[in-house]
């Protein structure tokens, strides 16, 4: 069957299911973004793409529930995001989406005992099976294990670390330790590590440490201006080598802003969402990818990954709450989602109960790198980071 017929039947059925609740009022769904703050870069891009999604929707080139987007910004900060869904979760609703970052996520989780079901935007937060939190994305340890198995494969052994002290930081240090001790990677070892506030405003004296113990390669897990600190010490180190980072960093915004001390060689595992000439090579994510592309393109945007850390859950979210009605309880919304084995979004086929609480693992992950020549990312792997051929 070819690619355009799928997408054609795929949207028809999803057009039968969800047309009459396409033409319902609004549905109101608050959503936390860190739209301020240091984390404003990922927050507004995902802001975005909720609107574009609502205008799309509004337009009838999608068809889903129309939403209202009740945007709150919690400043990138914790205590800010614990006061506003306090707030929101007195109001019982069945959802609350965000927040942006994982230290926002983390703090709101305690509050959603009981409910509402919160679909966080960072992938960096572990949620316990069966509780009403969920995370976007691939989780950080199987993006950190397909770029760590791309490198082995690619003959590297010998890697540098350094992480940021921050929430997002810690957890992927614990991770790529953990990762590294798998017997796949027995060969394989972390030379010189090193960690840093992200309010630092240099890190020249820890990367010099590490590039004394002659890594053949980089790690730096963190986001935003941090990464920036990290590139600068870099460059001015003048480390030759691949570096590699969250897709966290995976913005247009940031490639421009940075592109004076970019490493030379810049790797970053993410999910399938990223669009090429030739597909994907699975006709119900390419499927998946046409909509997104389309709304993006018609907006004469470029849409990156944090676009898409919005996108799938808030699309999916929509989709659940048609199927259910307009008075679905928090418990009905969190089952159903629970149960769900064949939703296809951008980042991938979404599979809960193998996955609980994120729907995405490492056969999502592919490994790409910047090419600036062409001004966008570039595949250097298949699923799992395996070095494409």
């Amino acid at each position: 069957m070819s690619k355009s017929r799928l997408a054609g039947l795929v949207l028809g059925a999803f057009v039968s299911v969800m047309g009459t609740a396409a033409q319902a009022a609004p549905i109101d769904i608050d959503v936390v973004l860190s739209l301020s703050g240091g984390g404003a870069f990922l927050g507004k891009a995902q802001q975005s793409a909720l609107q574009h999604l609502e205008d799309a929707i509004a337009k009838g080139a999608i068809q889903a529930p129309l939403p209202h987007f009740v945007f709150y910004d919690d400043q990138s900060n914790p205590q800010t995001a614990i006061q506003l869904a306090t707030s929101i979760v007195a109001k019982k609703p069945p959802v609350i989406l965000g927040s942006t970052l994982v230290a926002g996520c983390s703090a709101m989780v305690p509050l959603m005992k009981n409910g509402p079901v919160m679909y966080c935007f960072a992938p960096g937060i572990h949620p316990p099976a069966g509780s009403f939190a969920f995370s976007s994305g691939v989780d950080t340890r199987d993006l950190a294990t397909a770029l760590i198995r791309y490198w082995r494969l690619s003959g590297i052994t010998k890697l540098g670390l350094i992480t940021s002290t921050d929430a997002s930081g810690q957890d992927a240090e614990r991770n790529i330790r953990e990762i590294m001790k798998l017997p796949e990677n027995k060969d394989m070892t972390i030379v010189g590590d090193a960690r840093f506030a992200p309010t630092d405003v240099s890190v020249t004296a820890q990367i010099e440490r590490i590039k004394e113990t002659n890594p053949q390669a980089l790690i730096a897990w963190t986001t935003g201006g941090p990464v920036a600190t990290v590139f600068k010490a870099v460059s001015a180190a003048g480390m030759d080598i691949p570096v590699g980072t969250t897709n966290g960093n995976m913005t247009y915004a940031q490639m421009q802003q940075y592109k004076d001390f970019l490493p030379k060689e810049l790797v970053i595992p993410t999910s399938s969402w990223m669009e090429t000439p030739a597909g994907s090579g699975n006709a119900a994510l390419d499927a998946a990818h046409a909509p997104f592309y389309a709304v993006y393109k018609a907006a004469a945007e470029k849409p990156d990954s944090p676009a898409t850390l919005g996108w799938d859950p808030t699309l999916f979210i929509l989709q659940l709450m048609g199927e259910l009605g307009p008075n679905v309880t928090a418990e009905q919304l969190r089952a159903k989602m629970a149960e769900t084995r064949s939703f296809t979004g951008v980042n991938g086929l979404y599979d809960f109960v193998t996955t609980p609480q994120r729907g995405l693992d490492e056969r999502s992950v592919i490994v790409s790198h910047w090419d600036p020549a062409a001004g966008t990312w570039t595949r250097l792997s298949g699923p799992g980071g395996v070095p494409q051929k």
